[in-house]
C-alpha cells in the first residue's frame, strides 16, 4: 500500500470504534503519557511490539537510552524520525530498527507510540498543530487521542508496519514475523473478531503518569525560575547601566545601585562604600535595609581587623560565607564577633569594586535569617558584573570631577594671569613713568634749582622703593607657595613685633598720613612661637591694608586674646592654646561674599584700572601663607560696606612643659576668659 497521508486520519476513519474523539495536548503532557505507557513494557516480562515515531532525530536522541532498555525486553522495536541535516539514521547500530522519514512526509508531523502484546495494548497518536512563530518546546501543541483499546492499537500497528515495509523492504521478513506473532491480519477482516481482555493495572499506570506529569511540571517551574532569574539579572544590570550612562554623579549611581541590588536580593541588607589603599576604616555611605534589620549607615567598618576583608583585598573575586557561626576566623575576633551579632549577620557576601586592579570600594550583602544562606554561583557572578560596572562608573566620575577641577584651576590661573598683567602692568608703569620723567628732567636741566632737584630725586627714590616692594612681594609669595621659605620659629613678644611693624609703617606712610592707631595689648600676654620676620611682615601688611582703606580721619585698633577655637569658631578645641590677634579699622569695610576671596592672589575689590587705592593684591595672600606655616589661621570679618573690617589671625603660644600640663587641665577656663 502507499504511505498513509495521516495515521490519525486513517484510524479515525477506519476503526469500528465510534467513540474515538480527539483533544489537544501540550508536549509536556504527551511526554509524560509516553513514559507511563513505555513503563508497561519495562515492568512486564513479555515481548511486545513497540513502534514509536519521534518526528525529529533530536527528539529521539533525548530518549535513546530509554529505548535501548526497552529493546532488552523485545526484538520487535521500531523507531521512526526525520534525520538531522547530514545525518544518516539508518547507519547507526542500535538493538532496534530505525526508519528515517522524509522531511515532507505527513508522518513527520505526527507523534506515535503503539504497543501490542499478548495481554495488553496501547496506542498514542497525535498530529502537531501548526503554530506561527517560535514557541518554547514544551509549549508545542498536538491534537489526537490515546487508548488501551485492542482494536485501535492493532490497527495502528498494522498501518505502521505496512509503511515500514514499503519504506524499508529489507525489513519485510522481520515485519512478517511480527504479523504472525501478534496476530496482525488484513485491514478488513482482522479487527472485528479479535478483542482480548485488557490487562492494564490502571492504578500503577495512573501513579506513573502523575509522577511524570509532576516531573515535567517541576522542570517547567525550574525553567520559569531560570527565566525569571535571567530577567531579574538583566533588569538589574540594565538599570545600573542606564544610571551610569545618564549620570556622572557617583552619589546618584551608588544610590541607585544599592537600592536595585537590595530589591533584587530579598531579605538581605546591602551596603556599598568607597575604599582606597590608605583607608583603615570605611564609612558605610550607601545602604538598602530590609524589614527587620537595623541600619549601619554612617558607621565605620574596621578593615584591618576583618579577616574577610583582608582576604577580599588580596584577591580579585568575591568572598562568600554561608554561615558566619561556623567561620573560626570571625569567631576568634571578639570585637568582630560582637559586631556581627549586633548587625544580625548570619551569611555574608563581599564583592570588591575594582578598576584595572585598583580597589575602589566594596559591595556587601548580609543575610540575617535564622538558617544559613547559600550564595548561588550565578548571584555572585551577577554582583561581580555589577561591581565591574560600578568600578568603571566611579573611575569615570572621578575623572569627570578631576576634569571640572582642572578646568576651574585653569580658569583661576587665567584670571590670575589677567590680573597679574593688569595690576603689575599698572603698578610698574606708574612708578617707572615717574622715575623716567624725574631722570629726564635732571638730565635735561643741569641748572635746575637745588630744591627742585631734591624733589625730583625724592620722587624717583620713592617710586623705585615701590617697585622694589612689588617685586619682593611676588618673589616672597612664590617662595612661600613652593615651600622654599625656611621656618625659624622662636619665642617672642607680640608687642615687640607690633612696634617693629608700626615703625616700618611710619617710614612708608609718614606719621601725618596715618589714621589713629590704638594698641590694646595686655602686658601679661604670653610669648608666641613664631618666625619673627614673618610675623612682622604679616602685621605690617595688615596694618598697611587697614591704613590704606581707612584714611587719616579713621581709627585702627590692635588687640589680642587667648583662645581655644578654630577659624570657624566651632566647639572643637585646639590641643594647645592660641593667641588671637585682631586688627580692626573703621574704614571702607568688605562685602560679606568677598571675605574669603580677598585672600586670593592678585585679588582686587575694584577693577584694576579704576580702583582708587593702589596695590597688587598679594599682601593678604602672603599673610595667609605665613600664618598657616606658623601653625595658625587667618580670616576676615566685616558688617559690610562702610562699616569697617576686622582681620584675625592666630599663633601658637610658647609654653614650658609644666605650662603645657597646666593648659590641658585649665584650657576650658581660658576659653571663657
Amino acid at each position: 500500500m502507499s504511505n498513509p497521508n495521516s495515521l490519525l486520519h486513517d484510524l479515525l476513519q477506519n476503526s469500528t470504534r465510534t467513540d474515538l474523539g480527539t483533544q489537544v495536548y501540550f508536549k509536556s503532557s504527551l511526554t509524560a503519557l509516553s513514559h507511563a505507557i513505555e513503563d508497561l513494557v519495562l515492568s512486564r516480562g513479555d515481548q511486545p511490539l513497540v513502534i514509536a515515531n519521534f518526528q525529529q532525530e533530536r527528539f529521539y536522541r533525548q530518549e535513546i537510552r530509554r529505548y535501548r532498555e526497552i529493546a532488552q525486553h523485545s526484538d520487535q522495536v521500531y523507531v521512526l524520525a526525520v534525520p538531522e541535516v547530514e545525518s544518516n539514521l539508518s547507519v547507526h547500530s542500535e538493538p532496534y530498527e530505525i526508519i528515517p522519514l522524509e522531511r515532507d512526509d505527513e508522518l513527520a508531523q505526527e507523534w506515535h507510540l503503539v504497543i501490542v502484546a499478548s495481554e495488553y495494548s496501547a496506542c498514542l497518536v497525535c498530529r502537531e498543530q501548526s503554530q506561527e512563530g517560535d514557541l518554547v518546546d514544551q509549549a508545542r501543541r498536538f491534537q489526537g487521542f490515546w487508548t488501551f483499546d485492542t482494536e485501535v492499537s492493532r490497527l495502528a500497528a498494522w498501518w505502521l508496519l505496512e509503511y515500514i515495509v514499503t519504506d524499508s523492504p529489507q525489513l519485510k521478513t522481520k515485519v512478517e514475523q511480527a504479523y504472525e506473532k501478534y496476530q496482525l491480519g488484513s485491514q478488513t477482516s482482522q479487527f472485528v473478531s479479535v478483542r482480548s481482555q485488557q490487562a492494564i493495572d490502571a492504578e500503577i499506570f495512573a501513579n506513573r503518569l502523575v509522577t511524570y506529569l509532576q516531573t515535567n511540571q517541576y522542570k517547567l517551574l525550574k525553567a520559569y525560575r531560570a527565566i525569571a532569574d535571567k530577567e531579574r539579572r538583566e533588569r538589574l544590570i540594565n538599570v545600573i547601566a542606564t544610571a551610569i550612562r545618564s549620570s556622572l554623579n557617583s552619589d546618584e549611581i551608588f544610590s541607585i545601585a544599592v537600592e536595585e541590588i537590595g530589591e533584587t536580593f530579598e531579605n538581605c541588607r546591602c551596603l556599598l562604600y568607597r575604599l582606597s589603599s590608605r583607608v583603615r576604616e570605611a564609612e558605610i555611605e550607601y545602604e538598602f535595609l530590609p524589614e527587620g534589620m537595623e541600619s549601619l549607615k554612617g558607621q565605620f567598618w574596621s578593615l584591618i581587623d576583618n579577616p574577610l576583608f583582608v582576604a577580599v583585598q588580596a584577591q580579585d573575586r568575591a568572598l562568600a560565607v554561608d554561615d558566619v557561626s561556623k567561620n573560626s576566623y570571625l569567631l576568634e575576633n571578639p570585637l568582630l564577633r560582637t559586631k556581627i551579632e549586633q548587625a544580625n549577620i548570619r551569611a555574608w557576601l563581599l564583592v570588591p569594586i575594582r578598576y584595572r586592579g585598583t580597589l575602589l570600594g566594596m559591595i556587601e550583602l548580609h543575610y540575617g535569617g535564622l538558617q544559613p544562606h547559600h550564595w548561588r554561583v550565578q548571584d555572585i557572578a551577577l554582583l561581580e558584573a555589577i561591581a565591574t560596572q560600578i568600578g568603571v562608573a566611579l573611575t569615570q566620575a572621578i575623572a569627570y570631577s578631576n576634569l571640572i577641577s582642572l578646568n576651574e584651576q585653569l580658569e583661576a590661573i587665567e584670571r590670575i594671569q589677567n590680573n597679574l598683567i593688569a595690576i603689575v602692568g599698572h603698578e610698574l608703569r606708574t612708578p617707572l613713568s615717574t622715575i623716567q620723567v624725574c631722570l629726564e628732567s635732571l638730565a635735561s636741566e643741569p641748572d635746575m634749582q637745588m630744591e627742585f632737584r631734591q624733589t625730583m630725586l625724592d620722587m624717583a627714590l620713592n617710586d623705585s622703593e615701590r617697585l622694589r616692594r612689588l617685586i619682593q612681594d611676588i618673589l616672597t609669595l612664590s617662595k612661600l607657595e613652593s615651600g622654599q621659605t625656611p621656618k625659624r620659629p622662636e619665642p617672642m613678644q607680640l608687642q615687640e613685633a607690633v612696634e617693629l611693624a608700626l615703625a616700618g609703617l611710619t617710614t612708608i606712610w609718614g606719621r601725618e598720613n596715618l589714621p589713629t592707631i590704638q594698641m590694646e595689648l595686655s602686658p601679661k600676654l604670653p610669648c608666641v612661637r613664631a618666625d619673627g620676620e614673618g610675623l612682622v611682615e604679616v602685621l605690617t601688611k595688615l596694618l598697611d591694608n587697614a591704613c590704606k582703606f581707612t584714611g587719616t580721619g579713621g581709627q585702627v585698633t590692635i588687640a589680642a586674646k587667648m583662645v581655644a577655637l578654630d577659624v570657624n569658631r566651632s566647639p572643637r578645641r585646639h590641643s594647645m592654646p592660641m593667641l588671637e590677634v585682631v586688627i580692626a579699622d573703621t574704614g571702607r569695610g568688605i562685602e560679606p561674599n568677598q571675605l574669603e576671596t580677598i585672600f586670593d592672589r592678585f585679588y582686587q575689590e575694584e577693577d584694576s584700572l579704576k580702583r582708587s587705592v593702589g596695590g597688587t593684591g598679594l599682601g593678604l595672600a602672603i599673610c595667609r601663607q605665613i600664618v598657616q606655616k606658623m601653625g595658625g589661621q587667618i580670616w576676615a570679618e566685616s558688617a559690610g560696606r562702610d562699616r569697617g573690617s576686622e582681620f584675625h589671625f592666630t599663633l601658637p603660644i610658647e609654653l614650658s612643659t609644666g605650662e603645657r600640663s597646666g593648659w590641658e587641665s585649665s584650657r576650658f577656663d581660658l576659653l571663657d576668659q
